[in-house]
């Protein structure tokens, strides 16, 4: 199944999905290190990406992937304490990370308040971290992939449709103060960092995100009692063109609302 401007690969359920997509994760992993050293990867939070690790660390093409070159960042993070349970690095280190021999050093995790005094600093402290793994002349490492997923409102990481940042125009991450979704204080990737990546895959699950699915391919909005913004405007899930493929990697009762 196509769409004019993004590929679209539709697998029977989310459990195959899941499997799917760790697969295919895993191959990019090795494919990227036949050509680059280190490899950068973002992940985000959410069911289906949880199942997507957790499968990867289920699946023997995980011993193919010289780990130790693997770099791993957040597409966003709720602004919580180390450990704390509303924090996505948590449950990303249980499905995967901690199960595969990947250095401490190569977990960019982003500071919550037990580190940093506030969420703005937060953001601050993790644009300096991607800088510091970028090439020269370069503000962000080079992404081979980012996994996101993406709400019913067509949000992707923590840009939300009609909030200012959706349009920070910088390289980097940016710090979320009014979240529509709790908790308020989050740290995401601007629109621009996850645009910059090589491939960017859109992973979603469920008949509840399907009018969201079809906003996104479509580039424009959901109404508002939908959480969207009614305008035309595309979803944050539709603006997010990565330098290299954009993937939608869904199941069939995501793809209800499609003509």
């Amino acid at each position: 199944m196509t769409h004019p401007s993004s590929p679209v690969v539709v697998h029977p359920d989310g459990e195959l999905l899941a499997r799917a997509t760790a697969a295919r994760f895993l191959l990019a992993l090795v494919d990227a290190q036949s050509v680059a050293s280190p490899v950068h990867v973002a992940v985000t939070g959410g069911s289906i990406l949880v199942d997507v690790l957790r499968a990867a660390a289920a699946d023997p093409l995980r011993e193919a992937v010289d780990w130790s070159t693997v770099h791993v960042w957040w597409g966003d993070e709720r602004f919580a304490p180390a450990g704390h349970a509303d924090r996505n690095d948590g449950e990303a280190m249980d499905a995967l990370f901690s199960r595969v021999p990947l250095p401490e050093e190569n977990i960019h995790a982003v500071p919550g308040p037990d580190a940093v005094a506030d969420v703005a600093a937060a953001a601050r402290a993790y644009t300096e971290e991607l800088a510091r793994h970028a090439a020269p002349g370069s503000e962000v490492p080079e992404l081979a992939v980012v996994l996101l997923g993406m709400g019913p409102d067509g949000h992707v990481a923590s840009l939300f449709p009609g909030r200012p940042s959706l349009e920070h125009g910088s390289l980097g991450a940016l710090a979320e103060t009014e979240s529509p979704k709790p908790p308020p204080e989050r740290v995401s990737l601007t629109l621009p960092t996850l645009c910059s990546a090589h491939q960017v895959w859109l992973v979603v699950s469920g008949e509840g995100k399907a009018q969201a699915v079809a906003a996104g391919l479509g580039r424009t909005s959901l109404p508002a009692s939908e959480g969207g913004t009614d305008d035309g405007a595309s979803v944050p899930a539709g603006r997010v063109q990565a330098q290299g493929r954009t993937l939608w990697l869904v199941d069939v009762a995501a793809t209800s609302a499609l003509g």
